[in-house]
């Protein structure tokens, strides 16, 4: 099942997770970019790297990546405001910004989007929802259309922050099938230990790769195809850490297509804020 956020993320799943509700796991891509806002950043694609079998499960290397960003197991208690900014070769030096409020235990969530002019808030509070702009809920036709101020947005947005902020722990979430097998290899250049990650067919149909540092098993990145032997799809590097609530979240994801390398957007978490028990 896909979304168009690509969007989980290629993301964007069905996940019976933290929410009351069951959450569908979207088609990932950075939410506001498409591709016609690309071409102005790309890298040279790298030959394919070597890799080698090592002694260490998928399920292991997982728990030991949980173990690092999230060491006592704060997750599942997650309320927090993230603050963000988000830069794309659209945005052409100007740079959006979004406040987004996970609260898992409560099952709420409200991103407050400022773009290009405009203020965007979608509320989703349990199975309810709710969508504004520039500080109204009543807007034309056209102007609905025209930012998506639909519930089944909203969700989508709640799923997608849901999932990449809660990276790697997310990957223990129903449906989720871990393969056994870990390589090393190396990604952007650097050493790591590699996961391949599927789906239930009733969760999502994309192919997922993560990248681990080999040491002390950090997230440094991830990849995910549509259809693999056509390399779509795209990839994400990781840069520095917030620490939010306990959890190591990483501070910068930057998004490129697998296809030529090409820039689509660079993410960055400013800071985040407990919301308090």
């Amino acid at each position: 099942m896909r979304h168009s956020l690509i969007i989980i993320l290629t993301i964007f799943f069905i996940y019976p997770n933290l929410y009351s509700q069951e959450l569908k796991v979207p088609t990932l891509s950075p939410i506001s970019t498409t591709q016609q806002e690309t071409g102005l950043k790309s890298i040279q694609t790298p030959p394919k790297p070597s890799r080698e079998l090592v002694a260490i499960t998928g399920k292991d290397l997982l728990n030991k990546s949980i173990q690092y960003h999230d060491p006592t197991g704060q997750w599942p208690h997650f309320k927090s405001i993230l603050y963000l900014e988000q830069e794309s070769p659209r945005s052409k030096g100007k740079k959006d910004t979004s406040e987004v409020i996970l609260n898992l235990p409560d099952s709420y969530f409200k991103a407050t989007d400022n773009r290009r002019g405009n203020s965007i808030v979608r509320e989703v509070n349990g199975t309810t929802c709710s969508t504004q702009l520039n500080g109204s809920s009543t807007f034309s036709e056209e102007d609905k259309k025209k930012h998506r101020l639909t519930c089944e947005r909203a969700k989508m947005y709640r799923d997608y922050f849901a999932y990449l902020y809660g990276l790697p722990m997310k990957l223990k979430d129903q449906g989720t099938i871990i393969d056994s097998e870990v390589y090393a290899t190396t990604f952007q250049d650097q050493d790591c230990l590699v996961m391949r990650v599927t789906y239930d067919e009733a969760v999502g149909e994309d192919i997922w790769y993560f990248y681990f540092h080999p040491s002390s098993y950090a997230l440094m990145g991830y990849r995910f195809y549509h259809e693999e032997e056509k390399n779509d799809g795209e990839y994400i590097t990781l840069e520095g850490e917030e620490i939010v609530q306990g959890i190591k979240i990483p501070k910068v994801r930057h998004w490129y297509y697998n296809k030529d390398n090409k820039f689509l957007a660079t993410d960055l978490l400013l800071r985040g804020t407990s919301i308090g028990k």
